[in-house]
C-alpha cells in the first residue's frame, strides 16, 4: 500500500464527518470507515439489518469512497465533473490513488450532501 493511502483516507473520512450523528458507524478502522442508518432498514430483503449508506476502505491500488445513494438516484452524477466522473469506478465507488485537490473535495463534499439530504429512507409501516 503506497505511503499516501493513509492521507487520503483521513481526507475522505473528514467528508463524512457531519454525517456521524444521522447515521451509525458500522466499521471505524484505519483501513476501512462505514456509516449505515439507525435501525433496520425498511426494505424486506435486508432483513432487519442497517442499510449500508457509504464507507471508505483502503485497498493494495486505491482508496474507494463508495456513496449508495446515487445509485438510487443516479440523476445526481448529471452535473458532476470529468475529473470526479473519471474517478468514478462502477456506480457508486470513486477511486484514488492521488490526494484530490481542493476542487474535487468541494465537489465530493457537495455530491455527498446532495445525495445524503435527497435520499431518504422510507418510514417503516407497521
Amino acid at each position: 500500500m503506497p505511503d499516501n493511502f493513509k492521507e487520503i483516507f483521513t481526507i475522505l473520512k473528514e467528508l463524512l464527518a457531519p454525517y456521524e450523528g444521522h447515521l451509525a458507524v458500522k466499521t471505524d478502522t484505519p483501513e476501512e470507515y462505514w456509516l449505515v442508518t439507525r435501525g433496520p432498514s425498511p426494505f424486506p430483503q435486508h432483513k432487519g439489518h442497517p442499510l449500508d449508506v457509504t464507507w471508505i476502505r483502503t485497498g493494495k491500488a486505491y482508496v474507494s469512497f463508495h456513496l449508495m445513494p446515487i445509485y438510487m438516484k443516479p440523476e445526481l452524477t448529471k452535473a458532476m465533473s470529468p475529473a470526479l466522473k473519471k474517478r468514478m469506478q462502477g456506480k457508486t465507488c470513486f477511486n484514488f490513488t492521488s490526494r484530490p485537490d481542493a476542487e474535487m473535495l468541494e465537489e465530493l463534499s457537495r455530491l455527498t450532501w446532495a445525495s445524503l439530504s435527497a435520499w431518504t429512507v422510507p418510514a417503516r409501516s407497521s
